[in-house]
């Protein structure tokens, strides 16, 4: 049973990319992630060359605003002459950083009310992340996950087309426990780096910010990702319908009249979550599976840009 939802996202600013080549149910159509991370990537990066995100630059050293005591040496003239802002340069080798994604591959997580389940749309997040990060020149490694670890690929400059087929043989299945899957995580990993958790999350609130604090409390920068189907943000039943759990059978009758009181759990519960996860100073965005591509690589990339700024 597919039953949590989530707030609709705005678009992210500028967006100048081909609306095809973002929109998630055009990608479910191309059968090479690969291919889909670069056409998501190269589209997205193109919009923000033409609207100067934070003064991202060709080569991806990143910007962030001027604070009194920056030296004014690194400031970009250019950029202030464009936008009438000022912006610091922060260069590759301030930025490099280990970022490890990690994907919930239970049985949940395989739903679908259309053409895009929610792994599917999950794999595309990954796979354009993990392609984003290797353009950054960052190390990049990949963790999938259930109630335990399936795959573990450790970061490396080099791991990029390992994650992709990773990301190609990963299926839902499987009983999830994102509260037990994440510790161990926080386990295998080493260094200190960016950890971008995707998951449906099912789970109490206050768990999963438990479970996501586990890895926050040994120095990682945590990303919380929540993607769900629109039937679960909305429940459109004209009919009773029963809703059978993907990972326990259960079954739950429901009608169209239960339909309000189903939205407002389904927005206390992603209320919530953003509130847990924010009192740990842990970034968290709900995304549903019609939602386009680069509104989550604006989001990774503002957290990014924010967290270079506190560390």
């Amino acid at each position: 049973m597919s039953a949590t939802a989530a707030t609709g996202g705005g678009n992210a600013a500028g967006r100048t990319a081909p609306a095809q080549f973002l929109d998630p149910n055009v990608l479910a159509r191309i059968d090479n992630l690969d291919l889909i991370a670069q056409v998501v990537v190269d589209g997205f990066i193109s919009g923000l060359h033409k609207t100067v995100y934070l003064g991202v630059s060709t080569d991806f050293a990143e910007h962030r605003q001027y604070t009194p005591g920056d030296d004014v040496r690194k400031v970009d003239w250019r950029v202030f002459a464009r936008t009438d802002r000022i912006y610091v340069k922060t260069f590759e080798a301030e930025t490099n950083a280990d970022v490890v994604i990690a994907l919930d591959v239970s049985a949940s997580m395989g739903y679908a009310s259309g053409e895009v389940s929610k792994l599917d749309y999950a794999r595309f997040m990954a796979a354009s992340l993990a392609h984003l990060a290797s353009r950054q020149r960052d190390k990049v490694g990949l963790v999938s996950f259930d109630s335990d670890l399936v795959d573990f690929l450790p970061p490396s400059a080099r791991r990029r087309n390992a994650i992709l087929q990773a990301l190609d043989r990963a299926r839902a299945q499987g009983s999830g426990d994102v509260t037990a899957a994440l510790p161990r995580v926080s386990e295998r990993l080493g260094r200190r780096g960016i950890v971008v958790v995707i998951s449906d999350f099912y789970a109490a609130p206050a768990d999963v910010a438990v479970a996501l604090d586990s890895l926050r409390v040994r120095g990682h920068d945590v990303i919380a990702l929540h993607v769900l189907d629109p039937f679960e943000r909305d429940l459109p039943l004209s009919d009773p319908a029963v809703l059978e759990d993907l990972e326990t059978g259960e079954r739950v009758p429901v009608t169209p009249k239960g339909r309000a009181a189903y939205r407002e759990l389904v927005d206390a519960h992603v209320t919530a979550l953003a509130r847990a996860l924010g009192d740990r100073r842990i970034d968290y965005d709900c995304f549903v599976t019609d939602r386009p591509l680069d509104d989550m690589l604006w989001r990774y990339l503002s957290n990014r840009a924010r967290l270079a700024r506190v560390r």
